[in-house]
């Protein structure tokens, strides 16, 4: 099995989502520069270079809420072995992938896709 291993989750205001995550919940978080987005990353429990130390858990992130209807609903993360592969299945399985993959440095490749259902979906593939 593929499992989840992180939330993604839109945003209109980087301090408001940072403020209210971890006043309500102690999330610590990190706003990364431009050239990732601007994406904001959760840490919901202590992790590693592995991830979550604690299991079951994932972290996640914020990313900027916009007008196009697959940016403006939280997605979660699906961990696979070969982005290329999962890519094929996707769209032979009827899903559609949402452009190219994107490497995310230090962590691995980045694709996301909508399902069958019309849910806004992602796939990574980390570098082992």
């Amino acid at each position: 099995m593929n499992p989840v291993i992180r939330f993604e989750m839109p945003l209109e205001d980087h301090q408001r989502v940072v403020t209210f995550y971890s006043e309500v919940f102690g999330w610590q978080t990190q706003l990364l520069g431009s050239d990732m987005g601007t994406y904001v990353l959760a840490t919901t429990t202590r992790s590693d270079q592995h991830g979550p130390a604690k299991k079951p858990a994932i972290n996640g992130g914020f990313f900027q809420k916009s007008e196009d209807m697959n940016a403006r609903y939280p997605s979660v993360v699906i961990q696979v072995e070969d982005i290329h592969e999962h890519m094929r299945k996707v769209s032979n399985a009827g899903g559609e992938i949402l452009g190219e993959p994107v490497e995310i440095p230090g962590v691995g490749w980045y694709v996301a896709f909508i399902d069958t259902e019309g849910n806004r979906v992602s796939m990574l593939q980390p570098y082992h």
